[in-house]
């Protein structure tokens, strides 16, 4: 195997080990980290040529007076107007230009980034027509970390994330602006500057390459791809939390014996109950449950398991869908060689998001889920009748309020999460004259989702403040998992000795559980 296509390339110039942009074996963790600096990627022989091969069809199109969609046509309801040899190019940069009329806050530019990389990834399956040269552009600005200047509104997620593609192609034009990380911060920038400063060229587009770069999913797998992460990451945080949790009420370590579990064999139930027997394995907090007159915990603590279960199957099969998609041609048409060299160039749908949507959907009413469940234990954590402590953890009770509001902001969390679990892929509006007359919406539902997994760990981070506190009132030892998430949430929250404000800390706290704190404590 050739060095540029191994899987791991290593450069003479820097020790940092390159990841391969081939089509085919992109993850969402190889993604993320391109696009956070932590490596870099390259184009690998074998797409390049596969590139190229495609790309000749296109110019064999371009050199005959064949009539192909996409190619020398207009676009979308306006694909049976012919376009002739000579305004090819300007066909091209006049679909990049008017197609970047998005609106809103801008991306963040590592969100940027990791479209580009789904992008580059996509032209990499060697089918868009595109020259090489398009996605390694792409790439050198990744590894640049030049991001254009996207504002989020604009997609449908449906013929592609038209608008936001647009803006990040126009930045590859040398046209609008960009962001350039350096020394540790992003300035803005002419794009032709920062283009400039990385001795890079601008892109001067060819037939079918604007809308190879704009007609596809990139946007909505992004933002989905951050989701997932930060989902797998909060699914194993809401099982510690109850571990945390159950042991600060002294509930019953019962509802979590492996034989119930095996008696409904749900593979997400046997995990979430597994997590949680082991963080609370060796607890001098059990013992004391042998005489409590207590049958049965509340649902919050006694069903957790097959609410959290549920969310870790769907999360599975998320990850299995995106990883699909991510490593997928998504524009429109698409560019088939066979082994002869004969090409045909076919028109179809991959550029529609409904698998990105629906899976989007889910998880945002899962994040409504395990946030409500959350909710209900700090509600017990307050209730001096199950955690048998003073009301609302106070030390001063009626003169101090301790952390009542804690759960207030909990529930407040809730009503936006209520709000955000509504389904994005049932709005559906028509457009470009019907032609495009059902649309997915998934670029609205898959940020949409990550806001609402950002809001599910600040509720899972009230919970962790309210048992950790709690705990600390009682004398037996927790499990030792639960211990180890003990000291750890103290390295970031304070034991409350009287009223403060907690704003901060419940924030770093939440941050924290988001960058993998919580699982790194177990290795």
């Amino acid at each position: 195997m050739a060095l540029d296509d191994s899987i791991w390339r290593t450069s003479l110039a820097s020790p940092m080990a390159e990841i391969p942009i081939d089509g085919n074996s992109l993850t969402l963790e190889s993604a993320l980290a391109i696009a956070k600096g932590t490596t870099t990627a390259f184009l690998t022989s074998t797409s390049r040529e596969k590139m190229q091969n495609s790309r000749d069809a296109v110019e064999n199109v371009v050199g005959s007076n064949e009539v192909v969609y996409g190619i020398n046509t207009g676009f979308g309801a306006l694909s049976s107007v012919s376009i002739e040899k000579d305004e090819l190019e300007t066909l091209q940069a006049n679909l990049v230009r008017s197609h970047a009329c998005g609106i809103g806050e801008r991306m963040d530019p590592e969100i940027v980034l990791l479209m580009m990389v789904i992008r580059a990834n996509s032209l990499a399956k060697g089918v868009s027509g595109a020259r090489p040269e398009i996605a390694e552009l792409i790439i050198s600005m990744v590894n640049s970390r030049i991001a254009p200047i996207v504002p989020r509104i604009g997609s449908l997620g449906a013929s592609g994330d038209l608008a936001p593609l647009s803006h990040m192609t126009l930045g590859m034009m040398g046209e609008g602006e960009c962001q350039r990380f350096e020394n540790g911060e992003w300035h803005l920038k002419d794009a032709s500057v920062a283009l400039s400063e990385a001795d890079l060229l601008p892109i001067r587009l060819q037939a079918k390459e604007g809308l190879s770069l704009i007609n596809g999913t990139s946007q909505m797998c992004a933002y989905l791809t951050h989701t997932v992460l930060n989902m797998e990451t909060l699914c194993f945080a809401a099982d510690a939390s109850i571990a945390c949790s159950l042991e600060a009420i002294r509930g019953s370590h019962k509802p979590f014996d492996k034989r119930i579990h095996d008696s409904r064999p749900q593979f997400g139930q046997s995990i979430s109950a597994a997590r949680i027997s082991e963080l609370v394995s060796n607890s001098e907090i059990m013992l004391s449950h042998a005489d409590c007159d207590r049958v049965q915990d509340a649902y919050c603590f006694r069903c957790s398991p097959q609410v959290h279960g549920p969310v870790i199957d769907m999360l599975r099969e998320v990850r299995r869908i995106l990883e699909i998609e991510i490593n997928s041609a998504t524009d429109n048409p698409l560019v088939f060689v066979d082994r002869d060299g004969r090409a045909e160039i076919i028109s179809g749908g991959n550029f529609h998001g409904q698998y990105l949507s629906l899976a989007s959907d889910s998880l945002a009413i899962a994040c409504h889920e395990l946030a409500s469940i959350s909710e209900r234990r700090i509600n017990q954590l307050m209730d001096p009748n199950w955690s048998g402590q003073k009301a609302f953890l106070a030390k001063n009770e009626g003169l101090e309020s301790g952390l009542m509001i804690v759960q207030y902001v909990a529930a407040a969390v809730i009503a936006e999460l209520h709000l955000l679990a509504n389904p994005a892929s049932t709005s559906n509006v028509p457009v470009s004259m019907g032609k495009e007359d059902h649309v997915s919406m998934g670029a609205t539902g898959t940020y949409r989702a990550l806001k609402s997994s950002i809001l599910l760990s600040q509720v899972l981070a009230n919970e962790f403040v309210c048992s950790i506190e709690a705990l600390g009132g009682i004398e037996e030892s927790p499990g030792i998992g639960v211990a180890k998430i003990a000291d750890w949430v103290r390295g970031n929250v304070g034991r409350l000795e009287g009223d403060r404000s907690l704003t901060k800390e419940c924030e770093n706290l939440s941050m924290a559980i988001l960058d993998g704190g919580i699982t790194r404590i177990f290795g």
